[in-house]
């Protein structure tokens, strides 16, 4: 009977080297895969200001390659249609929203953080994050009758928002900051409606202080509810 084979041990440089390559081939993924994040995130900050003063509607694949001087085809590589532009974009402006608006009070409970939510709310409008104004006031009338994916995305969203103004104010009743006789949904609508004013005036009549006149209505309304705070004149 023949003896047997002994197998040849490769060199230990050329055993590791499928999984040099591997390894290699993972980073180049990984280097393209942030450049492909990053150029989206650039594109889609793009296609927010341009939705922000023309609206979702006007936003069309066309308009954003021109304005950002690449083809459709490169855009088709990001967004398969409109509608998918269109439902990014309203993601993309959540993610700023929260960034301006909600993340700064993360750590504040209660009466603080509805003052707070308020306050970040109007100056992230008066301080124009976007060219044409809050984007969700905008996008929220005009999606309003018009029902599909994109006006999903905007009703789960300022559903979202106004829960965040009902939820700290709750907190604030629980904490005996507000009057126990307050209805809190009542008043996170008329809070939001106030701020929506507020970005309305400040468009349409080119107002310089509608965002100081809807922020001294919605503090002042916030201590009309409150306990042991003298009114605002």
């Amino acid at each position: 009977m023949p003896s047997r084979m002994k197998t040849r041990r490769q060199p230990a440089a050329t055993a590791r080297l499928p999984r040099q390559l591997l390894a290699g081939a993972a980073g180049k993924s990984a280097r393209r895969h942030s450049r492909g994040l990053t150029t989206r995130r650039a594109i889609l900050r793009k296609a927010v200001n341009i939705a922000s003063l023309e609206g979702l509607e006007g936003l069309t694949i066309g308009k954003l390659a021109s304005a950002l001087h690449i083809s459709k085809s490169g855009l088709f590589a990001h967004f398969g249609s409109k509608e998918d532009l269109q439902c990014a974009v309203v993601d993309q402006a959540r993610d700023i929203f929260v960034e301006k608006v909600i993340r700064p009070a993360a750590q504040l409970r209660g009466l603080p953080l509805l003052r707070a939510l308020c306050q970040n709310w109007l100056a992230y409008g008066e301080q124009k994050t976007f060219p044409g104004g809050c984007f969700f006031s905008a996008a929220s009338l005009e999606f309003d009758d018009r029902p599909g994916a994109v006006r999903d995305r905007i009703v789960s969203l300022m559903r979202k928002w106004l829960g965040n103004l009902e939820h700290a104010a709750r907190d604030a009743q629980s904490a005996g900051e507000i009057r126990e006789d307050v209805d809190v949904r009542q008043l996170a609508f008329e809070i939001q409606a106030l701020a929506m004013g507020g970005n309305w005036s400040s468009r349409l009549f080119r107002d310089q202080t509608a965002f100081s006149s809807a922020k001294a209505a919605i503090l002042r309304r916030i201590d009309q509810v409150s306990k042991n705070v003298p009114l605002r004149k």
